[in-house]
């Protein structure tokens, strides 16, 4: 083709970028900032099981436990254009992004203000499917957000206890 793969990787990425943010603006001028999220919120989910499951044909991955999560969140992020530090436990995936591209878009794009919000909700949208798409016995958190005035953007996957077994009476 004649273009070298990471210069294609980054036109595309950032088709996708400023895709999503077109049709964010072109629905909140029809219907408020309101609808726009709730639509957005509702695309993430969808979105965010598609690639689950892609990561997982990919990476041929079939177990639902910390390691596998991990295995196929981490190229997600790297898709996205995020840098990141990733740690893993048997009960825990934590993922630390000192900067956020999506943020630095909103910057560029005079709409700071807003990212507070879009980010609590295509974040926990997209974290909590993510862990749908991994057995359910996982629960998502942000402990650190930078669209929330924080330092960098912290992910936190953790297995959920397993439930107590119920004793016949």
């Amino acid at each position: 083709m004649g273009i070298e793969d990471r210069v294609l990787v980054e036109y595309l990425r950032r088709s996708y970028h400023v895709g999503d943010g077109l049709w964010f603006v072109k629905v909140e001028e029809e219907r408020g900032f309101g609808e726009a999220l709730e639509l957005d919120r509702r695309v993430w989910e969808v979105l965010a099981k598609i690639q689950a499951r892609k990561a997982r044909e990919l990476m041929e991955c079939r177990g639902n436990e910390a390691e596998a999560l991990a295995q196929c969140f981490g190229p997600k992020l790297t898709a996205d254009g995020h840098a990141f530090r990733m740690e893993t436990t048997p009960e825990a995936v934590r993922i630390t992004l000192p900067e956020c591209p999506w943020l630095a878009l909103l910057r560029k794009a005079g709409r700071a203000h807003l990212a507070s919000r879009e980010g609590e909700t295509v974040c926990f949208t997209e974290g909590r499917t993510w862990c749908a798409e991994f057995g359910g016995e996982w629960e998502f958190d942000m402990p650190e957000r930078a669209c929330s005035g924080g330092q960098r953007c912290v992910m936190h996957f953790a297995a959920l206890p397993p439930l107590p077994a119920l004793r016949a009476n």
